[in-house]
Parts: structure tokens; sequence; C-alpha cells
């Protein structure tokens, strides 16, 4: 009979050299992985990593949309997106416009244009508190009007929303567009400037002139400011301003700055031109004479400021109308017929009023 054997349990010491005899002993198998660690903990393991990693991956892509949201707030806010208004909440009229004359082939070449591919270059408008106030684009937003009113689908028109300015800025775009895309006449350069300091929008035409043709030379600035001249003096005259050649504008200008301009406004308010060549043709004569006559060296320079009244309509026929400058007062009756008596009561009335 076989003697039996007492089994003794091992200490903690001996348990420790067997596993660390089980982890070193090669697998048999060719393909089981040398990690002691469960398949569950390794599924869980990898689980979490890549939860991980996607975590790192949103929080990247949401600073990324959050950095947009920025860029596109700050673009909005510095009028560089294009959003869709209706046509119908901008005004025209926010700023003096430069351009006198719409050419009708010109415009019908745009709209034909907007039909075919649409509008390539957004209009530039200021927000106002009724709507939009159009800075830059009006034969645009013209076509736009036109072509509304046969499709409804032009009812919107891309625009630039530009913070609210109708100071220099709004000017210098305006003009900047239209030297540009359609050069303006010598005499809508020199009007412009004109409207802009009437509306204190510069201090002096001569500002005026230097901010809005920046770019221009210095012999061009002059000119602009020759037909500024003419403008100051004889615009609410001239019947066709625009058909004013540089030269003749130039020769105005020189005859204005000599003292001639109550003969030029005269010879204006008398005549009733049928064109452009006709009226020049008038003012040719007009300045013909005014060289001929001793020229007095005290008027010089700039011509005077004249101060053109309403005109009023009279219960019997005619209209009266006055025209104050700094040395005098010209009073005209058009339309009525008076005898040299009614003429001389009149007269004796103005004298007893002003003493």
């Amino acid at each position: 009979m076989a003697k039996r054997r007492r089994l003794i349990a091992p200490d903690a010491s001996e348990l420790q050299e067997l596993e660390e005899g089980f982890a070193a002993k090669p697998s048999a198998n060719p393909f089981e992985t040398k990690s002691a660690v469960p398949p569950i903990a390794q599924v869980a393991a990898e689980a979490a990593s890549l939860n991980s990693m996607a975590g790192v991956t949103d929080r990247v892509a949401l600073a990324r949309d959050q950095g947009d949201a920025a860029r596109w707030r700050e673009a909005e806010k510095d009028g560089l997106v294009v959003q869709m208004l209706a046509i119908a909440d901008i005004d025209q009229d926010f700023i003096r416009r430069d351009r006198l004359v719409e050419e009708a082939e010109a415009m019908a070449e745009l709209q034909a244009s907007i039909k075919e591919n649409g509008l390539r270059a957004p209009i530039e408008v200021a927000r106002t508190e009724t709507g939009y106030g159009l800075i830059s684009g009006f034969r645009r937003l013209q076509a736009y009007r036109a072509l509304s009113a046969q499709d409804v689908g032009f009812g919107q028109i891309p625009a630039f929303v530009r913070e609210a300015d109708a100071g220099q800025a709004a000017y210098v775009s305006m003009v900047e567009e239209n030297e540009v895309r359609a050069n303006l006449s010598h005499y809508e350069r020199g009007r412009i400037a004109v409207l802009a300091k009437g509306q204190e929008v510069f201090p002096s035409i001569e500002a005026a002139v230097d901010a809005l043709f920046a770019a221009a030379s210095k012999a061009k600035r002059s000119k602009v400011r020759s037909f500024a001249l003419v403008h100051e003096a004889l615009g609410d005259l001239l019947q066709f301003p625009t058909g004013l050649t540089e030269k003749a504008g130039l020769a105005l200008a020189t005859a204005l700055r000599d003292g001639h301009q109550a003969q030029l406004r005269a010879a204006l308010a008398e005549a009733k031109a049928q064109d452009a060549k006709s009226e020049w043709v008038l003012l040719q004569k007009t300045l013909k004479d005014a060289s001929a006559a001793p020229r007095d060296r005290s008027r010089g320079g700039r011509p005077q400021e004249i101060t053109r009244l309403p005109s009023r309509d009279l219960p019997k026929g005619g209209a009266l109308s006055a025209e104050v400058s700094a040395d005098g007062l010209r009073i005209e009756l058009k339309g009525r017929v008076i005898n040299a008596d009614t003429a001389e009561q009149i007269l004796k009335l103005i004298a007893r009023q002003i003493g």
C-alpha cells in the first residue's frame, strides 16, 4: 500500500513565483497574443481610446465652425457678404447722383445682360432707419426696377450692405464706380463736387474735388474745378450741360473768372436752345462780345454767388422771378406784357420800399 503524501498549501511567495512562471512561459499557440489582458478588457480599452479620439475630432471641428462663424459675422459687418434685398426697400436718392443723362440704348443692353447672365456685380447700399440707401449701382437698380415690372423674380437684387454713411466715403464710392464703368462727362464731375459741398459733406469745392478725384492728375482736377465753377454760375440755366466739350467748359470758366457772369446768364435766360450745338453757338457769341469789351480788373476770380428766388405766378397771367447777388438785384417778368407807365410805377414802388 502506497504511502500517502501530506500536501502543504503554498505560501504567498510561492504563489507569486508560480504566476511569474506562467507569464514567462511561451504559448504553444502562435496566434495567441502575449498580452495577459482578457479580451473583454482589450475591447473596452480600444472603445474608450476611439471615443477619446472622436471627442478631440469633434472639438477641433467645433472650434473650426466657431472660427468660421466669427469670420462670417465680421465679413457681414464689413459689408463683404452679398445679401438679397427687395428693390422696394432701397432709396435710390439716398445721396445726390453724379450722372445727369442715362442713355436708353445702354440701359437696354444692361437689362438684356442681366436677364441672360444675372447680375455680375452687386450694388452697394447703406442701412437706414427705413430700409436701405443706394451708394453705388444706380443703373443696375434702375435695370432691376424695369425688369421687375415684367418678371417678379427681379423683385430682389444682390447687394453689399455697408454701415450707414451718406458722407464722404459714399460720394467717393459712387464717383469711383462711374469713373470706371461709364466715364462721367466733364460737367458731371464738376457738378457732383458742387453738390457734395452744398450738402456739407466737404468744407469746400476744392476739398470735394481733391477727395472725389484723388486718383486723377493735378491737371485733371484743375479742369474739374473749372467745370464746378460753370455749374455754380450757370447750372440752373444750361439746358444741355453735358454737351459742353472740355474746351468750351474751360472757356466759360475763364469768362466767369473775368467777371462776365451777368452777360452769360442774361444770354441763356433770353434764348431757348434746341440742342447742345445751338446752345454753344449762343454762348460762343456772348463770349466773343464779352471779350471785345474793356476788362474790369476788379472783377476777376470766382463768380459772385447768386440767390435765385422762387418764381411767382401772377393771377392775370405770366410769372415773376428775381435774382439777388452781392452787388445787385435782377427782376424778370415772363409771359406778360406791360406798358411803360406800369413799369415806371413798379420802379417807384421798389424805390419807396428800399429807400
